[in-house]
């Protein structure tokens, strides 16, 4: 018996670490316009990639494969003008999912009549730089434009992977500003993927999700949305340098595959195992 469980430990081990060797991505991208047609032929081959069927259950789950955040259930006291509580989607709605930011927190914009809609409150210019998806909520770090994405069993405090992420994005308007880079277990990256500019001025719609043949590989992903940070005083193009102007870019839907525990989390269950199997045949020679 004993030997048998070690063999399987080093088995789950071996996987877990050739599981990333040439690492191959997915990459469902679309730049659109206003419409949220634009891009949701895109966004719907990318669902098809991660599984899951078209209704959801609850807390955002799809046939148990893959969960979405469209930001419109989170309760009015944790919208703006308030922050969200970073683990609100994997405590209160839990679905895996936890944010991290350099900035003082994160945001989801209010509803029309409870506050002013679209990121207004931290600048009047806002919603009508800012288009969305799906009606009417959208999402952004504040005093950063980096957010990091940490995945869990949901409800837990257990790392989890996953093996796809993907966002909307709104008034993308510069190449390369506005981009998700992907990280193993291990913290290694498995690669940094533009987001595409929109077809419009402003108010344009962008889509970008990456999912990896290999399964579930992916601990966390790093958003990195426009070039700047919001501000009352920073508008969509104001000059923020010698030669570079502000592009402003928020987040609308999230979708990802159902976290998965981790390697070292079945190499765990399976070295109790062991543990369980010596304790117990010590027993049985006492006897």
């Amino acid at each position: 018996m004993r030997a048998k469980l070690i063999l399987i430990v080093a088995s789950v081990i071996s996987l877990g670490l050739s599981s990333l060797a040439g690492a191959s991505p997915v990459i469902r991208s679309v730049g659109g316009d206003s419409t949220s047609d634009s891009i949701l032929g895109v966004r719907d081959q990318f669902r098809v990639d991660l599984g899951g069927g078209a209704v959801p259950g609850a807390n955002g789950s799809f046939g148990g494969e893959r969960f979405e955040i469209n930001w419109d259930g989170v309760p009015d006291s944790f919208s703006a003008p308030n922050n969200l509580p970073s683990d609100f989607f994997n405590t209160t709605s839990p679905r895996g999912a936890e944010f991290l930011t350099s900035g003082t927190g994160v945001q989801v914009s209010a509803n029309s009549g409870i506050a002013p809609v679209e990121f207004d409150n931290i600048n009047s210019t806002y919603s009508s730089t800012f288009g969305v998806f799906s009606a009417q909520r959208l999402f952004t770090p504040l005093e950063s434009n980096i957010v990091d994405v940490s995945f869990f069993i949901p409800g837990t405090s257990t790392p989890a992977l996953v093996s796809g992420f993907g966002a909307i994005f709104t008034d993308v308007d510069l190449t390369h500003s506005t981009k998700i880079e992907f990280f193993d277990a291990t913290n290694n990256s498995l690669g940094i993927f533009s987001v595409p500019v929109g077809t419009v001025e402003s108010e344009s719609l962008s889509f970008l999700g990456v999912s990896f043949t290999e399964g579930s590989i992916i601990s966390h992903v790093q958003i990195t949305s426009g070039n700047t940070a919001f501000g009352a005083q920073i508008n969509d193009g104001t000059i923020i340098g010698s030669d570079s102007v502000a592009d402003l870019v928020v987040m609308d839907d999230f979708i990802y595959a159902a976290p998965v525990p981790e390697p070292e989390t079945y190499v765990m269950l399976l070295a109790g195992l062991l543990l369980l199997s010596v304790v117990m045949n010590r027993r049985k020679k006492n006897f």
